[in-house]
């Protein structure tokens, strides 16, 4: 077994190399659609691979697993959730936005509403968000177990990982990213169902787990003349449900069902990072496939993390449930708890030194894979979304350099918040992530919902329901960091009507109020006449008339311009270096014959053809239905 473990750990970095290499030869990486969406070629079992790899990143294995050693199997729901919006995603919204023809999500909503405001908002606020949520937590989170495996220093070793993770993105583009998704994946199932089974043969059968876990109360429980409440070390009577009490539940089973529903909608169905990946299938059924691949996949974080975390409780009481101040800070250098070391932990005193490997390259693996994701993503919102208003009509190989530029940007803004993270080392740091993407999320999911699905709606609703839904969330975050979130030991002192209700609460209140302004003003104003929206909504997407696009005239001003910078291209042949450094950073752009414009047609119908053979189409849809009815049993069975 060890030598196979070492066989795997150091043969995947060969594989990798493999990956990399073929797939800057396979793609056309000197164009937008080759760059970006992988020239929209990729297969189902990349797609769902890459789908699940992209979503569990090193936060889950440090926080989930955390939450789940404080808090019981309910953040497993988190999980399975995603069962249902994956489907939702595959069947409903990626039709929508292949038969328009976008590249990301912002463009699709200037199709949708014309302007421009709404696409820059919204790739100025996800660019936000990746930077300080995602990043953050990925970076944060890899810092946490690397430091306890490894004892590297923390700085050092973020930047070689940074370092590495931004190479085969820059030069590979979206194909290097899922094929070495791909690979990833493989190595973070297999490392962890062998952590899995070392954590059940330490505690026994799931009976007597769920007996130990209950009995997992730190020895240590006063300091001074203090003794902490029961409730901050005792587990809790429900730890092992998934619904729990709506009033007192630390994750309310409404805020759970539609909540997080909410959360789960603008993540899955509408986040540049997750819907990159469906664009870059070569047809709706390997899209859809792909999609319950990663359905399938997201079943295991319960078996393959939270439980594990939950174990890490039983087996090291005093360190991981501490509640002392002195004590956590002596453990894991942070007074107010210890949850977060729960998986990284067990790692280092559990598994033998072979297979210590073994998961540490996993969680290298999750690490780079969630960065490379959210790098060649934030790349891509940057450039076609944000450069092009500053240059308003750059070359091809202008916005590729843009999009590796920013991603450099992108690296030395995460190293430069990694003093902010680490001091935020709280042992909340799901609860931060989720919270604030509770807080700016909604207004999002509400726009792109009734953007697809009621054709009433136009920009000035849009608009404004953002608008009003940002200052709503804003208003929220900023007064419950101002007053802090508090611990057990230490309560906030947040005034109830501000910070008392739970953030999935929050979550479905913002929704609401956004969807009411955004159907409000669209009601009182002037509807988008249908030439506009063939084939960008659901009732009109199987339309055959021709579509007028709201932004037509900026893409003729586009395409002439580019006409021009083609004839103004300097023809001369490049030297050997020269034709090596473009080559492997994906700016050999391999000119040809310029298309006819019958051509042109062809490809662009290629591009937004979502028709399946009737085969596959059935298959496929026994599996989306065979995947909502395990969701529902899951829920049920746990719940």
């Amino acid at each position: 077994v060890l030598s196979l473990c070492l066989y795997l750990k150091y043969n995947s970095i060969f594989l990798s190399v493999l990956f990399f290499f073929q797939a800057m030869y396979s793609t056309n990486r000197g164009t937008v659609g080759g760059f970006f969406l992988a020239g929209r070629s990729m297969v189902w079992w990349p797609i769902g691979a890459s789908l699940f790899a992209s979503n569990i990143g090193s936060g889950h294995f440090v926080g989930i697993a955390g939450t789940a050693a404080a808090g019981g199997i309910a953040i497993g729901g988190y999980e399975w959730n995603a069962l249902i919006f994956v489907v939702v995603l595959g069947w409903l919204f990626v039709p929508i936005y292949i038969k328009a023809g976008v590249v990301t999500m912002p463009e699709y909503l200037r199709k949708r509403f014309g302007g421009k405001r709404i696409q820059v908002y919204l790739s100025v606020l996800s660019l936000i968000l990746y930077i300080f949520t995602k990043i953050s937590a990925d970076i944060f989170s890899g810092a946490v177990f690397i430091q306890l495996a490894i004892g590297l220093n923390l700085y050092v070793a973020i930047i070689i990982l940074l370092a590495i993770t931004a190479l085969y993105t820059i030069t590979g583009g979206l194909a290097a990213v899922i094929y070495t998704d791909t690979l990833q994946t493989f190595i973070m199932v297999v490392g962890s169902f062998i952590l899995m089974g070392f954590a059940f043969a330490e505690v026994g059968d799931y009976d007597t787990f769920m007996k130990k876990y209950m009995e997992a109360i730190p020895s240590n429980i006063s300091y001074g003349n203090i003794t902490i409440d029961p409730e901050c070390y005792t587990p809790r009577k429900d730890a092992f449900h998934i619904f729990r009490d709506p009033v007192s539940g630390d994750l309310p089973w409404p805020g759970l069902i539609f909540g997080l529903s909410i959360l789960a909608m603008w993540y899955w169905c509408t986040d540049q990072v997750i819907v990159q990946r469906c664009l870059s299938g070569k047809n709706m059924s390997h899209v859809k496939a792909g999609c319950i691949m990663c359905g399938y996949l997201k079943l295991l974080p319960m078996f393959i993390i939270v439980m594990p975390g939950m174990i890490s409780r039983i087996l090291y009481t005093d360190v991981v449930a501490c509640v002392v101040p002195e004590v956590c800070q002596k453990y894991c250098g942070t007074t107010v708890g210890c949850t977060n070391i729960a998986y990284p932990k067990m790692v280092v005193e559990l598994m033998p030194n072979g297979l210590r490997g073994l998961m540490l390259s996993v969680m290298l693996a999750s690490l780079m894979s969630s960065l490379t994701s959210i790098f060649n993503s934030a790349s891509t919102l940057f450039t076609m979304d944000i450069y092009t208003k500053i240059r308003s009509h750059p070359s091809e190989k202008e916005l590729m350099l843009a999009g590796r530029a920013f991603m450099l940007l992108l690296i030395g803004i995460s190293i430069a918040w990694v003093p902010v993270v680490q001091s935020a080392q709280s042992g909340q740091l799901f609860d931060y992530i989720q919270s604030v993407t509770s807080y700016l999320g909604p207004p999002i999911a509400a726009v792109f919902l009734l953007a697809v699905f009621c054709k009433r709606v136009n920009e000035q609703g849009a608009f404004w329901g953002l608008m009003v839904g940002l200052l709503t969330g804003l208003s929220r975050m900023i007064a419950e960091f101002a007053y802090g979130t508090g611990n057990c030991v230490t309560p906030s002192n947040c005034p109830f009507v501000i910070c008392g209700i739970h953030y999935l609460y929050f979550a479905i209140i913002l929704f609401g109020v956004s969807s009411i302004v955004i159907l409000a003003v669209s009601f009182m104003t002037k509807p988008i006449p249908d030439v506009h929206l063939y084939r960008l909504c659901w009732s009109l997407r199987n339309s055959k008339e021709e579509r007028i696009d709201l932004d037509a005239d900026e893409q003729d001003k586009a395409d002439q311009k580019d006409e021009e910078s083609v004839n103004e291209e300097n023809e001369e042949e490049p030297g050997c270096f020269k034709k090596a450094y473009n080559w492997f950073c994906g700016l050999d752009q391999q000119k040809g014959p310029k298309l006819s414009k019958e051509e042109e047609e062809a490809l662009k119908k290629k591009l937004t053809d979502t028709s399946e053979v009737p085969l596959w189409r059935n298959v496929v849809n026994i599996n989306g239905i065979i995947l909502l009815t395990v969701a529902v049993f899951c829920h049920a069975f746990f719940a």
